[in-house]
């Protein structure tokens, strides 16, 4: 059994309020001490179905994927074919998310439901109408099905299919058995399908009936290389098995997994649970500061916050998914190197977990297919877990920057009445833990922690203190916040890539503090050490324009316009543009020793090495490399780090050999003419360079070599 822990929280399988409030009532019955929160969703708890929770967050994700193929479902109609009644949750609620939904197929137990070409106005009315009279299919009006469309009783042996529905479901037959329509329907072309009933719907074509563990859907249940459905959703547990998820996946089927979409209900009990623990401050005691009544009210009063709350989860968890997916080709390797950590180190088993063996590594490998966003799913889980645990056994969660994350959490009525409460939660320090944690993991993906370890040699503590420093030096969470909002804006894939640009700065920055200033994390609070280089980078951000070199600053304003032009605000296309070349902040910050004065100074001639002596054109070639394996893409990672290091040096070298009452491009030039022969050395190396279509290792390291030496 597991170690004790104080932490037990009991959720009713099918979220009744009866069982909860039994469960409660038990609770109270021995003392515990979380009394009502023993058990959520309970009578002074959170309806599930009133709120719509679950299917509000799996629409959240179901809104990305298709977002993504460049359709608003709130704006564009689309067919969905679903799984489920109007009187259940899940796709009760779900089917009344958009007005622009054409219902052509669902089934339930009873009843299956055919309309073929609905008007998505009119039925959405109807549906509506169900589900607030808590009625199935059977109560559906079938003077408003269109054209050939018929609701079936599943206990008949035989239907009788009309043309229409014949067309629809790409059936040759005009009777059929009633798993076999169904059999089609799930098969049949369609934008969405969409799981909010019970049973297990789709195998993989490699799997038996029995593999999927539920022989009540063995008539009716596909394989996963039959779903021609663009999107899938899984409001519902189970629907499809885990090897199903990989198969469509790899065929291009937009998919997560259950755990993903229908997670709103449990992160919904998350925050009923911990609200009520931080009430218990209020409520407990001989002279109480608030009643039970007064408690629940507020509960109340806070529904739709917490809503909110549980729905940026699932916003931002999808969103991650796609982050990750983006390059999934590219980084199958280091994917690869992260499962067999997870199996060596932590003992998670492949096939439980539903992940690739190397066998089918190295089949994707030559395939040129990576992991699929199921697989990706299950990494950024184990990832999180990992981190969580580990941040937990660090101070870092009692560090005064952390503080934010514990109160953002909270609904905002709380956290501005009740702020002191919350810091004296019981639980504060796990609620830190895990809010960080996806703060990493969601912005830099699973395997962030575990590569920017092999590189510097780090612990989990001293990452995630250099990310947050970078993240609050850059206002990265801001800027973040700025691109999340321009949904429906622009493009998916514009706001994507720059969260890429965004997580790519982060990353540098967190590995330069942890090579070369990894004291900085500990002498003293993050928030402290944050605010002094955040003065440093704004110094830095207002002097590009002058310290840049002119084709440093035309490939800027080529960035602006190409964000302007896909849709992005001015402000914010500048500053995705400036994200590169603040890349250099902490060494520029660095060399000018805390004098602020002197950053643009500084600025300029590091900058403008970048281009003379060839650093930055060689730190593209070397990004530019593809092919590499893991040992390979270490080592071309090393010498980036390397060209930044020798051109900081280089740079300080010169601000100490030059006169310090001349400008800075004076200094340089006088350098340069010094040292004219070693760079005409050096230049003849380059130019050599400059003439091959694609540049290797040993030539990146070479011309590191020849750089290094002119610090003398």
């Amino acid at each position: 059994h597991d170690e004790e822990d104080p932490y037990l929280v009991v959720a009713a399988d099918k979220g009744t309020a009866t069982f909860s409030d039994i469960a409660n009532g038990i609770s109270a019955e021995y003392n515990f001490w979380l009394a009502d929160a023993f058990a959520s969703g309970g009578s002074a708890g959170y309806d599930h179905k009133e709120v719509g929770i679950t299917a509000r967050g799996a629409w959240e994700c179901i809104k990305r994927h298709f977002r993504e193929l460049g359709k608003d479902i709130q704006k564009e109609e689309f067919d969905v074919i679903g799984v489920g009644d109007m009187a259940g949750d899940v796709f009760g609620n779900g089917m009344l998310l958009s007005k622009k939904i054409r219902l052509i197929g669902a089934f339930n137990h009873q009843h299956i439901f055919c309309d073929p070409n609905p008007d998505s106005e009119t039925t959405w009315k109807e549906r509506n109408r169900l589900f607030h009279a808590v009625k199935a299919w059977g109560d559906y009006d079938q003077k408003l099905l269109s054209k050939g469309g018929k609701i079936y009783a599943r206990s008949e042996k035989s239907l009788v299919l009309t043309k229409e529905i014949r067309e629809r479901f790409g059936i040759d037959s005009d009777k059929i058995a009633p798993t076999d329509l169904i059999n089609a329907m799930l098969k049949a072309q369609c934008d969405l399908l969409y799981f909010g009933g019970i049973g297990t719907y789709v195998k993989a074509s490699s799997q038996t009936h029995i593999d999927a563990g539920d022989r009540a859907n063995d008539a009716t249940r596909v394989d996963g290389n039959e779903v021609r459905a663009h999107v899938v959703g899984e409001g519902a547990n189970l629907a499809v098995t885990r090897k199903a998820r990989v198969e469509m996946g790899l065929r291009g089927v937009k998919l997560n997994a259950d755990f993903i979409d229908n997670s709103g209900g449990v992160d919904c009990s998350d925050h009923e649970v911990n609200i009520k623990i931080l009430l218990q401050q209020l409520t407990g005691g001989n002279k109480p500061a608030m009643s039970i009544p007064a408690r629940n009210k507020l509960l109340e009063d806070m529904t739709e916050e917490v809503a909110d709350l549980v729905l940026r989860d699932n916003y931002q968890q999808s969103q991650a998914i796609s982050l990750v997916e983006m390059d999934t080709v590219e980084m199958l390797p280091v994917h690869a190197r992260f499962i067999d950590i997870l199996e060596h180190k932590f003992k998670i088993k492949r096939n439980v977990e539903g992940l690739p063996t190397i066998g089918e590594i190295e089949e994707r490998l030559r395939d040129h297919k990576g992991l699929t966003r199921s697989e990706l799913a299950t990494l950024i889980s184990l990832a999180k877990i990992r981190v969580t645990k580990a941040l937990l056994e660090t101070n870092l969660p009692d560090d005064p920057l952390a503080e934010d994350w514990l109160m953002h959490y909270f609904p905002v009525p709380l956290r501005t009445k009740y702020a002191k409460e919350i810091r004296q939660h019981r639980l504060r320090r796990e609620i830190i833990a895990a809010q960080m944690t996806a703060s990493i993991v969601n912005r830099l993906g699973p395997t962030f922690m575990m590569t920017v370890a092999e590189k510097t040699g780090a612990n989990i503590e001293d990452i995630s203190r250099a990310c947050f420093l970078a993240r609050e030096s850059f206002k990265t969470h801001l800027l973040l916040q700025g691109v999340e909002g321009l949904d429906g804006s622009v493009s998916a894939k514009t706001q994507l890539v720059a969260m890429k640009q965004v997580a790519k700065l982060v990353e540098s920055v967190t590995l330069w503090y942890l090579r070369h200033d990894r004291a900085a994390l500990h002498e003293k609070s993050l928030a402290e050490t944050a605010a002094h280089f955040s003065a440093c980078i704004e110094t830095l951000r207002k002097s590009l324009s002058s310290a840049l070199p002119p084709m440093r600053r035309e490939r800027i304003e080529h960035h602006v316009r190409a964000v302007r032009e896909s849709g992005g605000p001015d402000a914010m296309a500048r500053e995705l543009a400036q994200l590169g070349p603040l890349r250099s902040a902490p060494d520029i910050c660095r060399i000018a020793e805390g004098d602020i004065k002197t950053i643009p100074l500084v600025a300029t001639i590091f900058y403008h090495l970048g281009e003379d002596l060839h650093y930055d054109w060689l730190r593209e070639q070397a990004r530019a490399i593809s092919g590499a394996s893991f040992w390979q893409a270490e080592a071309i990672d090393g010498v980036v780090g390397q060209l930044y290091s020798t051109q900081a040096y280089l740079t300080k070298r010169i601000l100490g050999g030059t006169d310090k009452k001349r400008d800075a491009l004076t200094r340089l030039s006088v350098w340069k003419g010094k040292n004219a022969d070693s760079l005409r050395q050096v230049e003849a190396i380059i130019a050599d360079m400059r003439r091959l279509p694609v540049l290797d290792l040993a030539m990146l390291t070479l011309a590191e070599q020849r750089l290094r030496q002119l610090n003398g």
